[in-house]
């Protein structure tokens, strides 16, 4: 389970980054390459793999690449790359373990690599839960930045439902 610390380090983490305005994911993730000086390669997982994971997150030698589910939402697959970015921003390590599924899949990457793979079926481990955690904050803090140009009953429905706040 998080701490509290936990939770003031991904909020500085997320208070440091280049957020975009406009936000986008896309923006982002090239905001955050750029900043790292390394390339940050988005892939969508091959449709029929078998494999039962949302996303995945390989370190590289030379570059970062994240994969994502296909066949979801875009919301979703949002979340998903913010969520393997939010691996790569606290430098996670990932858990070998044997072979793994995606060896099927990615039959260039050596063994050794698809042991450091970080790919989750579930959030219960302290890394899982804190690229979540990240993955939220990043979206919280794109939401607050944002720019809202709505007015009259559209601006009063927004503010009802908690999407901006009464002071703006």
């Amino acid at each position: 389970m998080l701490t509290r610390r936990d939770l003031r380090r991904c909020q500085a983490l997320v208070a440091g980054l280049p957020l975009p305005q406009p936000f986008s994911v896309p923006a982002l993730v090239d905001a955050i390459a750029a900043r790292r000086g390394r390339p940050i390669h988005v892939r969508t997982l091959p449709p029929g793999s078998g494999v039962s994971v949302c996303g995945a997150w390989i370190r590289l030698a030379t570059a970062d690449v994240v994969y994502v589910e296909e066949k979801t939402s875009r919301v979703h697959r949002e979340h998903i790359v913010l969520h393997e970015i939010g691996h790569l921003l606290c430098d996670h390590s990932g858990a070998g373990g044997g072979a793994h599924p995606l060896a099927r899949v990615l039959p260039d990457l050596s063994p050794e690599l698809i042991e450091r793979l970080l790919t989750r079926t579930g959030y219960t481990t302290e890394e899982e839960q804190e690229a979540e955690l990240v993955a939220s904050l990043i979206r919280t803090a794109a939401q607050a930045r944002a720019t809202w140009t709505t007015t009259g009953a559209l601006r009063e429905f927004e503010t009802a439902l908690g999407l901006r706040g009464t002071w703006e």
